[in-house]
């Protein structure tokens, strides 16, 4: 850890002010393909699910609201070395896990809020880039019936990606960071109420705290008529607050997907891109 953070500070020393480099890009794209994707039914969880699903694909690259394929980007304000935007999350619904039988299911969530960007270290052309994002989003929950609020996550990231390696159309992007959540949070998918304790699954309350750690690593393509991509994160609770509750039954795993999509319609207006 103290390597990595010399390593950062003196990132903020060597990083020189540059012209933002463009592209021109159509404003949007719309097409659809399909992605495979493995992953515990939740963080903790010793099962998995594999699922084999529709993914529509849908680019926009307006002065204020971006979409692409990596994150929905509203940005509220920009400066050369810092951007504060908007960080989107969540989780698919957790349903009957072994450990949870019994319990209610869990309603998938959505995460959202601002996140504080500090551009650290860039190339010229700002094809590579080193990052600090420190994304908080509130979580809400909901069954399409009703929507409950469950908590807050602070995530703060190191983020570094290589786009157009070798000039030849494939980025790469490196991802890790640690994971804050707040009690009621952690209490959503950890707690075991005393009216769902068992010999095997006593009742258990989560503090709020540390929350683990993800590496990410993900890369796309993208070719005449289709994109194509994947990732892979690898996910640590080693000493998370809640890494007794009787719910985790698993402290590390991967999580791995795939997509690829064609494109059938894109924006005759054209518009600048920064790299970003």
């Amino acid at each position: 850890m103290k390597i990595l953070l010399r390593c950062v500070f003196l990132s903020m020393f060597l990083a020189s002010g540059v012209q933002a480099q463009t592209e021109i890009k159509p404003l949007w794209e719309i097409g659809a393909g399909f992605a495979a994707i493995d992953f515990p039914v939740y963080r903790g969880s010793d099962e998995r699910k594999s699922y084999l699903l529709p993914a529509p694909y849908f680019l926009y690259n307006g002065d204020v609201l971006k979409i692409n394929r990596e994150r929905v980007r509203g940005l509220i304000f920009k400066r050369d070395r810092i951007e504060m935007d908007v960080s989107m999350n969540g989780s698919v619904p957790a349903n009957g896990a072994k450990a949870r039988q019994g319990m209610p299911d869990l309603d998938p969530t959505l995460e959202l809020g601002p996140s504080l960007n500090f551009h650290i270290l860039y190339t010229e052309d700002k094809k590579n880039t080193f990052d600090i994002r420190m994304p908080l989003r509130a979580v809400i929950a909901s069954d399409f019936k009703r929507v409950h609020h469950e908590g807050w996550l602070f995530q703060p990231q190191l983020n570094l990606d290589f786009r157009d390696i070798n000039r030849n159309g494939w980025n790469i992007g490196l991802v890790g960071g640690v994971i804050y959540s707040d009690r009621q949070y952690h209490g959503y998918f950890y707690n075991v109420a005393p009216q769902y304790a068992t010999a095997e699954r006593p009742a258990y309350t989560a503090p709020g705290g540390y929350a683990g750690t993800q590496f990410i690593f993900a890369f796309n393509k993208r070719y005449e008529g289709f994109w194509t991509g994947g990732f892979m994160k690898w996910d640590s609770l080693k000493g998370a607050v809640f890494a007794g509750s009787p719910l985790v039954r698993s402290k590390e795993y991967f999580t791995v997907g795939f997509a690829i999509t064609w494109i059938f319609d894109k924006s005759d207006k054209l518009v600048e891109v920064e790299y970003d």
